[in-house]
This record gives structure tokens, sequence and C-alpha cells, in this order.
């Protein structure tokens, strides 16, 4: 299979980290966001959406969205609870970290990392604060009560919102306010098959 993506982008690093996670064989086609690969007539042919990450099966067929691909790949594996309510829970914290968590921290990185923080966007940037520490407090408190988002081992919801959480120090979000989080992101980091951002 082929993945297409920018590893830096937390949306296609988390696609990188599952497949270390669960040793499946695939090849990586970077893609340039900033040079508008993205938009070029060949990869809309592969996704009309114009967008990043995006998973080419052997045969032909593709799925996008990160969270969408993360649950394919991750299915019949210890990383995708089989049980209904684990799995509700799962895409419940998958659907928070598109709608509540990655409009925030994810954008603040964006705009310092990859557009050197532009004066026309600093008021955006600062924007994006309030948002994003409200998302990163719901995590600390879940996490308070639990090793992992979803009880007591790593699942696609982790992944999911690792992606962002991680570097979020780089949107200008400070982690050190919150101590279950660092832990939380400590684990999985330590996890054999952990591989980081590169």
């Amino acid at each position: 299979m082929i993945i297409y993506g920018d590893i830096q982008s937390g949306n296609c690093y988390k696609i990188s980290l599952l497949c270390s996670l669960l040793n499946i064989d695939h090849t990586w086609v970077h893609i340039d966001i900033l040079a508008g690969e993205t938009g070029t007539s060949e990869f809309l042919a592969k996704n009309p959406n114009g967008k990043i990450p995006l998973l080419e099966l052997p045969d032909g067929r593709y799925i996008a969205e990160s969270n969408a691909i993360l649950n394919y790949l991750a299915s019949s594996s210890p990383l995708l609870p089989s049980e209904d309510f684990e799995l509700a829970k799962v895409q419940q914290w998958q659907f928070f970290e598109q709608y509540s968590h990655e409009p925030y921290i994810a954008v603040a990185r964006f705009i310092s990392k990859y557009l050197g923080l532009p004066q026309d966007r600093q008021a955006e940037y600062e924007s994006k604060k309030i948002g994003g520490h409200k998302a990163l407090s719901v995590m600390e408190a879940q996490l308070e009560n639990t090793p992992y988002l979803v009880g007591g081992h790593i699942t696609t919801a982790d992944i999911s919102l690792y992606g962002y959480t991680h570097v979020a120090y780089e949107g200008g979000f400070d982690l050190s306010k919150y101590p279950a989080i660092q832990s939380w992101i400590e684990k999985i980091a330590s996890n054999p098959k952990y591989v980081g951002m590169t």
C-alpha cells in the first residue's frame, strides 16, 4: 500500500506511527503542501478534496481522512476495540480531535512552524490559544483517571490525539501545565515500536 503525506503534519504522522506499531509494510510518498502538490490534477484524481494523508490500497482504491485511515488499518488489531461501547468511545475522541483540538492546536502550529508566524496571521495565532487549552484540559481530566484515553491500553484514539498534542509546544502551548498529558506522551513514546516525526 502507498501512503501520501508529509511526516511533519500531525495528521500524516499518526498514520506513520500506527504503521510502525502494527508492523504494516507500506511505501511513503512525500507530498509538499506548500508547493501545491495536493492541488495537482494527478493528486486530485486520487483525492478530490485535495488533502493528505491519503491511503492507496494495492487494488487501487483510496481512503482519505486520517482517522478513517487509522481505523481501517487498525481493524482486527488490539488498537481498535471490537466492543460497541469502547469503539464508540474511540470514535468520540477522534471526532473531538478533529473538531475541538486540531482546529486550534494544529492551526497554531501551522502558522508558527510552516508559515514562520507572519505578522498578518499573528491575531489568528493568538486566537487559537483559548480553544487549544480547553481541548488540552479535557484530555488532562480524562488522563488523570485512565492511563490512556479509552481505558488501560493504547487505541487509535490515543494515536489520533498524540499526533498534534506531542508537538503542541511548536504552536505555543506550554504542556508543563498538563502533567497527565506529559505522562501519557512519555508512555506512548516508550513503546519499543515507536517512531517519531522524521
